[in-house]
């Protein structure tokens, strides 16, 4: 089969929106490559997923079926993903980085002594690809080619374009089994515990309000979820307000958390310090409330509010909502 691939990681039968992103930039390279662009699908039941795939650009869907393949383990899908490449020999597999995606992608190449280059912001199309991608907690990028297959490349989340979906689309599906037996799998989920949320997803909000040390407490998140609510976007936590115990660690932005990407983000008492910056620096606006006018934050931010946050999210939240008012 040869072409681009998609590993389209799916929960619940859902899709995340940075699966769609890979679908567009997957769509540019195998149009630069002249090959076909093709999305991997593994779990029990395919469902309407695959005519989501395929009114998003995937000409061909590889659907592999197997009980073992219904909760993510590294093993399982590790041992399928890795066998359909050795066979159909793809040119570029593309994942999400993601908490699967960064566990996965790494095995598989491993697997395959094949390359790979994570959290990719931005692809060249020259002969060979380049991949560029941050080094340094965001303070430099690199730019990484292959001159050989296949090439096994991670996508930061909200950095690519999703192609505007066509209803009624057709795709070639190849159905497979995954041909697991127990002794392929060392892991077995019993069960997953899952927190229902009606808030945006931390990695695909649009817009993040964030509190660090300067929150001075637990109980003052309650200010931060009221204005993200409002604005439809995701709370953030800075790892000292974590580690502190304030706010849950799901919800840590930074180098040893979740790297966010939104159109805004606000950071709350956030001194800005470069493992944080690791996590949110590629914002497309910043504005930063702190009242100490020599804050690292403000070196990075399009706006700095030099006061107390105490004093300027409560009057920000209520500019917001007068403003949604009237709309």
């Amino acid at each position: 089969m040869s072409g681009v691939w998609v590993f389209a990681e799916q929960r619940n039968n859902k899709f995340r929106k940075v699966i769609f992103e890979m679908l567009g930039e997957g769509r540019k390279i195998a149009d630069h490559l002249g090959e076909k662009l093709s999305a991997v699908l593994m779990g029990t039941d395919a469902g309407d997923l695959i005519d989501v795939l395929a009114a998003n650009g995937a000409e061909a869907i590889i659907v592999v079926k197997d009980e073992n393949l219904v909760q993510y383990t590294t093993d399982a899908y590790a041992k399928v993903l890795a066998k359909l490449i050795r066979e159909q020999n793809p040119s570029v597999v593309l994942f999400a980085n993601s908490a699967i995606g960064v566990d996965l992608a790494p095995v598989v190449a491993e697997k395959l002594g094949a390359g790979l280059v994570s959290d990719v912001v931005e692809v060249s199309y020259e002969n060979p690809l380049v991949f560029r991608r941050p080094i340094y907690a965001g303070k430099a990028f690199t730019r990484v080619s292959f001159v050989d297959g296949p090439i096994m490349i991670t996508m930061r989340p909200k950095v690519f374009a999703a192609p505007d979906p066509k209803q009624g689309c057709q795709a070639q599906v190849v159905r497979r089994d995954g041909d697991l037996k127990p002794a392929d799998i060392r892991q077995i989920v019993k069960d997953i515990l899952r927190r229902v949320s009606e808030r945006v997803e931390l990695t695909e909000a649009d817009i993040v309000v964030s509190g660090g040390r300067g929150m001075k407490g637990k109980e003052n998140y309650q200010m931060l979820e009221e204005l993200a609510g409002l604005l439809g976007g995701a709370v953030g936590a800075s790892r000292a307000a974590v580690d502190e115990g304030w706010y849950e660690p799901q919800y840590q932005v930074g180098q040893t958390g979740k790297v966010v990407n939104p159109s805004l983000y606000i950071a709350c008492g956030i001194s800005g310090a470069i493992q944080h910056l690791a996590g949110m620096r590629s914002s497309k606006c910043i504005v930063a409330i702190n009242k100490d006018p020599e804050a690292e934050i403000f070196k990075i931010a399009d706006y700095g509010i030099v006061n107390d946050l105490f004093k300027v999210v409560p009057a920000m939240t209520e500019e917001f909502r007068k403003l949604l008012a009237e709309v």
